[in-house]
């Protein structure tokens, strides 16, 4: 593309995400970071886990994002009996001219954005239901696939894992999420004008900004942008270093870290920093905007042994300890 065809196409993929930031910003009060990295990874092609105890406005969050965009959008309230039938569809007997057969009914899957509301409430069994549609955007039912629309984002949100009546979601299906995104409690001033939005008399009116097709056209812009030799290889490196038989590998995470990211951290912390810098005005992406998405695009990836348990050493703090560590060049 020419320089000033590029110029144009970067400043307006900055003015149209923030006019969706606001737009969601009408609603959901402070909790710029998750509002960031949820919009991140829909221009990204990437999932979201939200983590956050019941009350933080999750759901809220996920359910004003599907009122700024103009496409489908599914619920699905994950309980210990749901079925992964429930989720992806079932076959069921038809009649038709008189003869018998069977038809394939469409689940909740089937949508543009889904939310899968408490996802670690479910059974290991229901929660695996979805790994095939967050990877490969299809999903198989006996001897038929079938497409899911496009774009298409799952943002599941789940309650700590510590507290009872829940089932920790397993390494494989974390792995599929681009981002985890901790939902904190909100700050006092945060808290009166929470109050004011819900219990006063007006109601913020929240309109539809963005249509699947735009999405599609921001995220071939993030796809196009060029990556530094030494940018990538420096992504490489925070990911390598999250593997305790690295060399570079601080000795915090030696110590505490079973197993590092896999190839997946790497792809969405690339694909995460373009977007940051695009957000910024900015066709090249800097060390910067790298270091700012390797908490959310790693956390989750980390699996801690017995002694970092024992210890109450979090994952964050691991990846401060990498990025502290490791020279840019």
């Amino acid at each position: 593309m020419a320089d000033e065809q590029v110029k144009q196409k970067v400043e307006q993929f900055g003015k149209d995400l923030r006019i969706l930031k606001n737009e969601i910003g009408k609603f959901i009060v402070g909790q710029e970071n998750v509002i960031i990295g949820v919009i991140t990874s829909l221009l990204s092609s990437g999932h979201v886990l939200l983590e956050g105890v019941p009350g933080l406005g999750k759901t809220m969050l996920v359910t004003t994002l599907a009122q700024t965009l103009d496409l489908p959008f599914s619920r699905i309230q994950f309980t210990p009996d749901l079925m992964p039938a429930d989720i992806i569809g079932t076959n069921v007997i038809m009649d038709e001219d008189g003869h018998k057969k069977f038809k394939f009914q469409k689940g909740p899957v089937f949508t543009n954005i889904l939310l899968a509301d408490e996802i670690n409430r479910a059974t290991p069994k229901t929660q695996s239901a979805l790994l095939e549609a967050m990877q490969e955007r299809m999903v198989t039912v006996g001897n038929k696939t079938y497409r899911l629309p496009a774009p298409y984002i799952v943002l599941a949100t789940q309650n700590p894992l510590e507290m009872e009546g829940t089932y920790p979601l397993p390494e494989a299906q974390l792995d599929r999420f681009m981002f985890k995104l901790v939902v904190s409690f909100p700050n006092k001033d945060e808290l009166h004008e929470i109050m004011k939005r819900t219990t006063g008399e007006e109601i913020p009116e929240i309109k539809k900004v963005m249509n699947g097709e735009r999405i599609l056209e921001m995220r071939q812009l993030v796809r196009a942008m060029e990556i530094p030799h030494d940018i990538q290889d420096y992504a490489l490196r925070v990911l390598r270093s999250t593997h305790p038989d690295y060399k570079e590998t601080p000795k915090k995470v030696k110590k505490f870290v079973r197993f590092g990211g896999s190839p997946r951290a790497a792809q969405a912390i690339l694909l995460a920093a373009r977007v940051r810098a695009l957000t910024e005005g900015r066709y090249s992406i800097s060390y910067k905007d790298v270091q700012e998405v390797v908490k959310p695009a790693l956390r989750h990836r980390l699996i801690l042994n017995f002694e970092a348990e024992a210890e109450g050493i979090k994952c964050d703090d691991l990846l401060d300890d990498i990025l502290k560590n490791l020279k840019e060049k």
